[in-house]
């Protein structure tokens, strides 16, 4: 399904997000379409993690409008870690079950219920091991089995907080089609990450943010040099003579990445003129 011309599943706009009265994001305008990802970009202590908080109702907001989904089960969620003891004996099918929750209030699973659950599994590529004990798992395997629970509630958006750390490659190519299985059913998905080609894979648009809002636009659009440059200020590098910002070794790495490809795509306009 394609996200142009369609009404947002999320509208924000000139939103601060805080605790306690304290704001840690000031001034966010953006949206999410149905059938569209949108990558969350910004060192750490940018408010990324509050962003999403505040779409889940447990940080504070103030907001000339903020219209996120409301029903029941219609917002799903990837935390950064497992909050599941890997030692407690339940089952995969059993964790993604409890992604149901949100759906059943006072009333017992039925054959919709157990329906929404297998192909949550088989969106992820896991049905086969549905048995299988979940801390038995790899940790990509888990990783997955934790969106198919996001999954089992049947969302309209889908919050991932930083998916892809400490993926092995198989894993993250397994997530990048699931990513774009849940798009083309119209699912949308908003994304945080430090990982700048990931963004430009499979992200439409990104919002860049470090206290504030940097940008938001297409991914092509907010990637720019000058425009990571402005949002990873708070902590320095250097790349090249220029003086970019990062907290993470790993997102330093991204950064170098993103500016070879720049280079690269420079490189070729001037060799097709």
């Amino acid at each position: 399904m394609s996200a142009s011309g369609t009404s947002a599943v999320v509208e924000v706009e000139g939103a601060s997000f805080g605790y306690g009265g304290a704001r840690v994001l000031e001034d966010v305008s953006f949206s999410v379409r149905p059938g569209e990802a949108v990558a969350l970009i910004g060192p750490n202590g940018a408010g990324k993690s509050t962003l999403l908080a505040g779409i889940l109702g447990l940080a504070e907001h103030e907001a000339r409008a903020f219209r996120v989904p409301t029903g029941r089960g219609e917002i799903g969620a990837l935390p950064q870690a497992s909050e599941i003891d890997p030692a407690f004996p339940v089952t995969l099918e059993q964790v993604v079950a409890m992604g149901r929750t949100p759906r059943l209030g006072l009333r017992w699973p039925g054959a919709h219920d157990r329906r929404a659950v297998t192909e949550a599994l088989e969106t992820v590529g896991l049905a086969a091991l549905r048995r299988k004990r979940f801390g038995d798992l790899s940790g990509g395997q888990r990783q997955r089995g934790l969106l198919a629970r996001a999954l089992a509630s049947e969302p309209r958006l889908l919050l991932l907080d930083e998916p892809f750390n400490g993926l092995d490659q198989a894993s993250r190519d397994a997530l990048l089609e699931t990513i774009a299985a849940l798009k083309a059913r119209g699912v949308a998905l908003l994304i945080t990450t430090h990982d700048l080609d990931l963004a430009r894979a499979v992200c439409d648009r990104t919002l860049l943010v470090n206290g504030r809002q940097i940008a938001f636009d297409d991914t092509a659009c907010v990637l720019t040099l000058e425009q990571v440059e402005a949002a990873f200020a708070s902590h320095v590098f250097e790349l090249d003579g220029h003086t970019l910002a990062t907290t993470e070794h790993h997102a330093a790495e991204h950064a170098e990445r993103h500016r070879r490809l720049l280079a690269d795509d420079a490189a070729g306009e001037h060799d097709a003129r």
